[in-house]
């Protein structure tokens, strides 16, 4: 019998997508039960392996030339288990829980609108046929990873400080409603695929790697995340707000000058 190497290395990248679906599991099992303080330390931790797993398994099946609708689909699961279901567990039962069902509420719309982004993004990366499209240079809603990675940040921060954080659950339930918001929402966000070398692109880069470490330096390597995906979706709402107003301005610019159509016709 022989053995199919192709077929083989279809198991490779989805391997590390059941991989972050276990980190997003055992990370829920965590934290909901009566989580200490060190448990949803580690349910934090485990998400951000199961991002680690997310980023690599998406390169090796490039690397292997084996993307397929099935991995875009698996993708997603795994996606909505370990970066809908689990931070919103995580971030209820670190905070949230004290407003009662109010914050229930808040924990189910941040993995119900993870749900909504992913299913609108596996109908626009799909093609008819059922194959992956290419990547584009913007994505359509904050990533569910990124929403989840600041939700993590905030807990992972929250134990550097030996809970000293400041902030209340009201801040907390602010901060879930914005992150659940950006997800569903039409502003585009860069997927950094075109990026290419040049001077502008060295110096973001040494910007963003100089800020990190200043804030890592200063507060806590945890802070350093929550500052670059902050930044991030600053980005991409200035960038929305710019393309609106231009092109209001060209629309503007387009239209006839007043009275024109009004003008009377001669018979």
């Amino acid at each position: 019998m022989r053995l199919n190497l192709r077929k083989t290395l279809f198991i490779l990248p989805n391997l590390f997508t059941l991989s972050s679906i276990f980190c997003g599991f055992y990370a829920v099992l965590l934290s909901a039960g009566p989580a200490t303080e060190d448990d949803l330390y580690r349910a934090a931790l485990l998400i951000v392996f199961a991002m680690f797993f997310d980023t690599i398994d998406g390169r090796v099946a490039r690397l292997t030339r084996t993307q397929s609708a099935f991995g875009v689909q698996i993708d997603s699961l795994a996606d909505l288990v370990s970066f809908g279901v689990a931070p919103g567990v995580l971030v209820y039962k670190w905070s949230l829980y004290q407003i009662g069902f109010g914050g229930v509420l808040a924990s189910f719309a941040f993995a119900a609108c993870g749900a909504i982004r992913l299913a609108r993004f596996n109908v626009l990366a799909t093609a008819p046929t059922g194959a992956p499209k290419k990547p584009g240079k913007y994505i359509l809603g904050l990533p569910i990873p990124g929403a989840a990675g600041i939700l993590v940040s905030l807990v992972a921060a929250n134990h550097a400080v030996a809970g000293a954080l400041p902030g209340t659950p009201v801040i907390v339930l602010s901060v879930v409603i914005a992150l659940s918001f950006f997800m569903v929402s039409t502003i585009k966000f860069r997927s950094f695929k075109d990026v290419k070398l040049s001077w502008r692109s060295v110096i973001f880069v040494l910007v963003t790697i100089a800020t990190s470490v200043a804030v890592a330096l200063r507060f806590h390597i945890s802070f350093a995340l929550v500052w670059l995906l902050g930044c991030y979706i600053t980005l991409g709402v200035v960038e929305s707000i710019f393309n609106l107003s231009r092109r209001g301005l060209g629309r503007r610019k387009s239209l006839p000058p007043p009275g024109e159509d009004d003008a009377p016709t001669r018979l």
